[in-house]
């Protein structure tokens, strides 16, 4: 019972967090900078227990963490022209130093230790500096707005996936989803899981299409970006890649031998944990989004 409560609280406080920050551009920037210093710093531990993998932790972590920032800033600043790409220079810098390093460190495997500090760029600082890309939208007559909804509904289906699906699942599950890495995964589950983000996707697409005349008067949460079945594709995206990202995490641990990736979350786990299924739904988002405006 304790256990429960403590995993009740922590969840709460976690949707708390993450729903209030996007109501404000620098809560969402701080708050998500946090978030990526953490899973970095979390996961470069996670690989460095590994036999023969020594990666830099602190410069890893400041790497994405900077990444993170200089993305907010380039998708925020829509009058910083072609020289506001500068900033992604001391980025670069950093993993090419990264890399003539361990021509130095006379470590034993160099090529794991390569490999597992660009994973590290690319599974975890990627995705989140990607939020920027939801959250920051050009409008026709060149002003930057921050949306709120576009980044706060990934993680809306998230949750409401990860909810449906282990409610189906506990009552209707019988035909395994991915054995091999997640035997508590079921069709069954990923079916009704998917089928209450439609519900949702529906829902939010309903409020985001009601009609109003003034840009400058529209709430900042709903700015009718997407039509119904638009909002329903990108439920679906969602729930597909935050699956896909959910079993990528269980396949890492399997790797590892471990069971939780931390313990900073209580009754929660660690940060990989929570946000393993967002490292792939939000690329997907970003890349769905885009493939809208070529059509």
């Amino acid at each position: 019972m304790k256990n429960f409560v403590i995993r009740a609280i922590t969840g709460i406080l976690f949707v708390a967090a993450i729903v209030t920050c996007f109501l404000d551009p620098r809560a969402m920037v701080l708050l998500f900078a946090l978030v990526t210093g953490l899973t970095i710093w979390e996961y470069t531990g996670l690989v460095n227990e590994r036999e023969n993998v020594t990666i830099n932790r602190f410069i890893s972590t400041v790497a994405g963490v900077y990444f993170f920032f200089a993305m907010a800033y380039f998708c925020s600043d829509v009058y910083g022209g072609s020289a506001k790409s500068v900033v992604f220079i001391p980025y670069l810098v950093t993993i090419i130093y990264l890399l003539i390093s361990e021509l130095y460190a006379r470590q034993n495997d160099p090529v794991s230790n390569w490999a597992y500090t660009m994973l590290g760029q690319m599974y975890i600082a990627l995705p989140f500096s990607l939020l920027n890309v939801l959250a920051f939208t050009a409008t026709p007559d060149g002003r930057v707005l921050f949306n709120t909804l576009l980044p706060l509904s990934v993680f809306i289906f998230l949750w409401v996936n990860d909810t449906g699906a282990y409610c189906v699942g506990s009552l209707l599950g019988r035909h395994k989803l991915f054995p091999r890495i997640s035997p508590g995964k079921s069709w069954e589950g990923s079916v009704g899981g998917a089928l209450f983000v439609l519900l949702v996707a529906y829902g939010i697409g309903w409020l985001d299409n009601i009609q109003v005349s003034d840009l400058d008067r529209m709430p900042f949460l709903f700015m009718g970006m997407l039509s119904i079945p638009e909002w329903l594709g990108l439920g679906l995206i969602v729930v597909v890649f935050g699956t896909w990202g959910d079993l990528v995490e269980s396949l890492f641990k399997r790797t590892l031998g471990i069971k939780d990736s931390g313990s900073i979350l209580p009754g929660h786990g660690g940060m990989l944990d929570r946000f393993d299924s967002s490292l792939l739904a939000i690329p997907a988002a970003v890349i769905y989004l885009y493939t809208l405006t070529l059509f």
